[in-house]
């Protein structure tokens, strides 16, 4: 078997990176077919023979991969780290320097369609992302010796933080309030630790 990707493979791969990076900067219902097909240089037809279901399948499809490219950038930075405080430090400099880079552009890559009124099988697809995030944060906290309900609790007040930290910092353009919560979770769990 080999690692090309057929012709069919490439188009789909391109509808959905294009797809994810505009809904990531402006959001489902800023984001139209045409303009993907055009970003994209897919053939309208190609689109709707890998998402037959249109807009919402393609979405659906575009927040899962970059959900899960997301998580495992975040896993990959954290591989190292020495200590529960490094690895939050890790996290929130690595969120900081992706937005940054993107000039101010690239916050959580379900943010921006979160916030908006979408089909259920949309929705489905952000919670499943979050829930992920969670669950990531929760082993994170549980394998540096917090207490499973703690570490639960922890990670919810832990996400909740840096999704509204991603959220000011590119508003303000500024890395000021991803840096405050990395030092602000630092300090949460330095006592539990």
């Amino acid at each position: 078997m080999t690692d090309e990707l057929t012709k069919g493979e490439r188009t789909r791969k391109k509808l959905v990176e294009t797809t994810a990076s505009l809904l990531r900067c402006q959001g489902y219902h800023a984001t139209g077919l045409s303009q993907i097909v055009a970003a994209s240089g897919a053939p309208r037809g190609s689109l709707y023979f890998h998402f037959p279901g249109g807009k919402d399948d393609l979405a659906t499809a575009a927040l899962e991969a970059s959900g899960e490219a997301w998580r495992a950038r975040l896993l990959d930075s954290i591989a190292g780290a020495a200590d529960l405080g490094s690895a939050l430090g890790t996290i929130v400099g690595a969120l900081a320097d992706d937005l940054e880079a993107s000039g101010w552009d690239h916050g959580c890559p379900v943010a921006a369609v979160a916030l908006e009124s979408t089909s259920a099988p949309v929705r489905r697809t952000i919670a499943r992302h979050f829930e992920s995030l969670l669950e990531l944060i929760v082993e994170l906290l549980i394998g540096h010796g917090i207490a499973p309900p703690l570490a639960r609790e922890q990670a919810l007040i832990g996400l909740a933080g840096i999704e509204g930290a991603l959220l000011l910092a590119r508003v303000m353009r500024s890395r000021a309030p991803l840096v405050a919560m990395g030092r602000a979770l630092q300090a949460m769990v330095a006592p539990a630790v």
